[in-house]
């Protein structure tokens, strides 16, 4: 059974830094296209990273030169570098993305459960 876990959310004062991975665990042959989601109270889900499997990257105008997405394929592994955290960064994190399986051979879509990452003074 393949399942994204999420883990590196806490809390943390504002200006800070914190880093999140998402591992595939599992029978995994690849991760491909991920994308990192958060959600605020009150506020809609929202794109903040994406890396495809060439490493091409992607972000949100709110987190641009803030946060760094990368990937480490020998360990099935995405990262989500956050420095100079604001208030408003406060929010649940979502790793979302495709992976192939490796005795089926079959490649499907799969969220993490989350992880809640809260900057306060």
């Amino acid at each position: 059974q393949v399942q994204l876990v999420e883990s590196g959310g806490g809390l943390v004062q504002p200006g800070g830094s914190l880093r999140l991975s998402c591992l595939a665990s599992g029978s995994i042959f690849s991760i491909n296209n991920m994308y990192w989601y958060r959600q605020a109270p009150g506020k809609e889900r929202e794109l903040v990273a994406s890396i495809t499997t060439g490493s091409s990257t992607y972000y949100a105008d709110s987190v641009k030169g803030r946060f760094t997405i990368s990937r480490d394929n020998a360990k099935n592994t995405v990262y989500l570098e956050m420095s100079s955290l604001k208030p408003e960064d406060t929010a649940a994190y979502y790793c979302y993305g495709s992976v192939t399986e490796r005795a089926a051979f079959r490649t499907r879509d799969y969220w993490g459960q989350g992880t809640q990452v809260t900057v306060s003074s």
